[in-house]
């Protein structure tokens, strides 16, 4: 080959004629789209591009998966965390538990609530005692005086009368309370009997006004007062239907029925006291209406004080009615024989020693007042009753309530320690999957593609969950699957060298006979004399030298450098002929403006074949009527950077921003390096010298391919020498 530079270090002497190593037709990608040349590559998006494409072509770009196939709504159960499917397992006993809890807090509210308005009811109660025993001593007492022409002003009647209007006084006040409970929705019933109550009570004024007027019809008088005494001790009644709990039930049946007994004893002695004179010397004068009256009376009492027995248990009534039992007193024993004899028959009273009513009534008195103790008692018993039952009830629910919260606590506390435990575990097998996902294979892998596999440490790190449960057997699945990984790993790796070394083998014998064909074509040129077949010499000379770069791409591909290198330094003008040279469409390639740099012998021949693969990749993508102009421009701080422009149809922005990531960084060899060979040479061999490479938009259409080579390759291998007059200069 004549007048080129060549890249074995051999020189012709005169230029090679134009045209006269024709490679072959050139191609019309741009105006006829065809088939492209054996070994060469396309440009994605232009027209004629095929599969054997392979100059700057990038790889196509293959997308992720949008999202796991089959995951199902964000609201399906699968796709809940560990620790909402803790929660919701937790949920239901819990809620039973809490719901099971609030309803006993509930009933021990309302017990409580229950027990208030019974304490209320005590009160109200214990105040219409003590007006009912008012009323009592008001019309025992006014009976002698007034059946036997006493006036209202008599100090007896009317000290009693103020006694009593003092107590209903204090009646009307304690009602209040009541009926502000049933504003609030509590004790309606009890407000309306007290309403009625009150009514009643209004209509003492005309009872006192007509009382014991008929001397022998006193029985009217004692039966007023009865009704309203009545009325008085129903309240007792009312106590009992305001409650649920059995045994204050009781309590108040067995008041009632006492405070019944209690009133007809209080019916006996008024009506005996308005029969009896004044003094003792003289019988009484007892109607046979009133003592038929008065006899129901007395049976009555022994009816009620036999239901308080019932009701209030044998046992404990009778050692509460000892102060009234036979025997006990002999006063209230006398009593007892006086009303029972007197009321006995028509002629009862002539039958008995002659008596006042005032001795009568004292007599009579001593018993109602152990009566009226024992009714006290009663209500003492119930009230305590009830704040025992308050104090149960609130305790009952102080204890539901804590046992609540303590299920609720201990259950969120459980779910969160073994949430905490499980998502620990797990989180520990995420990051630890992510990492060796992201970090530790890849990098394990670009090792093992980069030197030798047995010189890389395969060991694998285990996840560091041991536990025997289900995530336990998850982290022993992956450990195996990362050891598995990496065995496949460093198989593949090994498997690639050895395709690595067969490359290698395979493009050194090629390098050889092909190197042997250009010396046998070399000499064949110097004794050819016809310029016919001296032009098919430089084409042979042409595609042999094609053959050897692609034979070297094997070599490139496999890792390999080039067995022949330069000693010195080489014109850059040298080295972008040799580059030209190399290209089926070399004519069509202008250098201009190159500047005298010599370039590093230890590269030259990897900076020809790149800069080889970019001119062939500019001069098939440009139409055959264009020229692929080259220049070269020396920077101040010693690097050089060389710019091919062609006029082609130019490349998308997403295209060239692939090609320059490829450029930048080259993947590792596979399927696809073998098919896009230019673009992985290129990347290649810049990385191998610290060339950068870049590919811009061409201010005049097509594409502008900018290679800046480092001070250390543009200055042959030596410092730049500064310009006069900067630091450092000669003087």
């Amino acid at each position: 080959m004549q007048g080129r530079f060549k890249r074995d270090g051999s020189a012709s002497a005169e230029p090679e004629p134009h045209g006269g190593t024709d490679r072959g037709s050139s191609p019309q990608h741009a105006q006829n789209p065809g088939p492209a040349p054996s070994g060469d590559g396309e440009r994605p998006g232009r027209p004629g591009a095929s599969a054997s494409s392979s100059a700057l072509s990038p790889t196509p770009t293959i997308k992720p998966p949008a999202g796991p196939p089959g995951t199902g709504s964000r609201v399906a159960l699968r796709n809940w965390r560990i620790s909402t499917r803790l929660v919701a397992l937790l949920t239901l006993p819990v809620v039973a538990a809490t719901t099971l809890g609030t309803l006993r807090i509930n009933q021990s509210m309302d017990d409580i609530q229950q027990l208030d308005n019974m304490k209320l009811l005590t009160d109200m109660t214990k105040q219409a005692t003590d007006l009912a025993a008012a009323l009592q001593d008001e019309r025992d007492k006014s009976a002698g005086p007034l059946a036997h022409g006493a006036k209202a002003t008599d100090f007896t009647v009317k000290g009693a009368r103020e006694k009593t209007d003092r107590t209903v006084t204090a009646f009307s006040d304690a009602s209040e309370e009541i009926d502000a409970s049933a504003k609030e929705g509590n004790l309606q019933g009890v407000r309306d009997s007290l309403v009625g109550l009150l009514g009643d009570i209004g209509n003492l004024a005309k009872i006192r006004k007509a009382a014991f007027a008929e001397a022998t019809n006193s029985t009217q008088t004692v039966e007023a007062y009865h009704r309203l005494i009545t009325s008085l001790l129903d309240l007792s009644q009312d106590m009992a239907q305001a409650t649920s709990n059995p045994e204050m039930i009781q309590r108040t049946r067995a008041l009632a029925a006492f405070s019944s007994a209690k009133e007809y004893a209080s019916v006996q002695r008024a009506t005996l006291s308005a029969a009896l004179p004044v003094n003792d010397d003289v019988y009484g004068n007892l109607s046979e209406n009133d003592r038929q009256y008065a006899e129901a009376a007395l049976e009555n009492q022994e009816s009620e004080l036999a239901s308080f027995r019932s009701i209030y248990g044998d046992e404990g009534a009778e050692k509460l009615l000892q102060p009234i039992q036979q025997g006990s007193s002999p006063t209230i024993e006398d009593a007892d024989t006086y009303a029972t004899r007197a009321l006995s028959s028509a002629t009862g009273l002539e039958s008995l020693d002659k008596r006042s009513y005032q001795d009568w009534f004292d007599a009579s008195t001593t018993k109602i007042r152990q009566m009226s103790n024992i009714e006290t008692t009663l209500l003492e018993d119930m009230e305590q009753k009830a704040r025992e039952l308050r104090a149960e009830s609130e305790r009952e629910a102080i204890i539901s309530g804590a046992l609540i919260l303590l299920v609720l606590g201990v259950s969120l506390v459980g779910a969160f320690v073994v949430a905490r435990s499980m998502i620990r575990s797990l989180r520990r097998l995420q990051e630890t999957a992510t990492k060796v996902a992201q970090d530790r294979l890849p990098e394990l892998v670009k090792q093992l593609s980069e030197s030798d596999p047995q010189d890389v440490d395969t060991s694998v790190e285990s996840v560091g969950v041991h536990s025997r449960d289900e995530i336990g057997q998850v982290a022993a699945a992956f450990d195996d699957v990362h050891r598995e990984a990496v065995r496949l790993a460093a198989e593949q790796a090994l498997l690639r060298g050895n395709v690595n070394a067969m490359f290698t083998n395979l493009s050194r014998r090629s390098q050889g006979l092909i190197q042997r064909q250009l010396s046998l074509i070399s000499e064949l040129e110097s004794r050819e004399a016809d310029p016919d077949q001296l032009s098919s010499l430089f084409k042979l000379d042409h595609l042999a030298t094609r053959m050897r770069r692609n034979g070297e791409n094997l070599l490139v591909l496999a890792g390999e450098e080039p067995g022949r290198r330069w000693t010195r330094p080489v014109p850059l003008v040298d080295v972008l002929r040799a580059a030209a040279s190399e290209v089926e469409q070399y004519e069509r390639i202008e250098l201009a403006s190159v500047p005298g740099t010599e370039v590093a012998g230890r590269v030259v021949n990897d900076l020809v074949h790149l800069l080889a693969e970019l001119l062939e990749n500019a001069t098939s993508f440009s139409s055959p009527q264009t020229k692929v102009k080259v220049t070269g421009h020396a920077l101040p701080d010693g690097r050089v950077l060389i710019e091919i422009h062609d006029t082609g149809i130019g490349l998308s922005p997403e295209d060239l921003a692939a090609i320059n990531e490829r450029l930048a960084s080259p993947p590792t060899v596979d399927v696809s390096v073998s098919r896009r060979m230019g673009l992985f040479v290129v990347g290649r061999l810049s990385q191998r010298h610290g060339i950068r490479i870049q590919l811009r938009p061409s201010d005049s259409g097509g594409t502008t391919a900018l290679v800046m080579l480092p001070v250390d390759v543009a200055q042959g291998g030596k410092k730049p020498q500064p310009k006069p007059g900067q630091p450092g200069a000669a003087s």
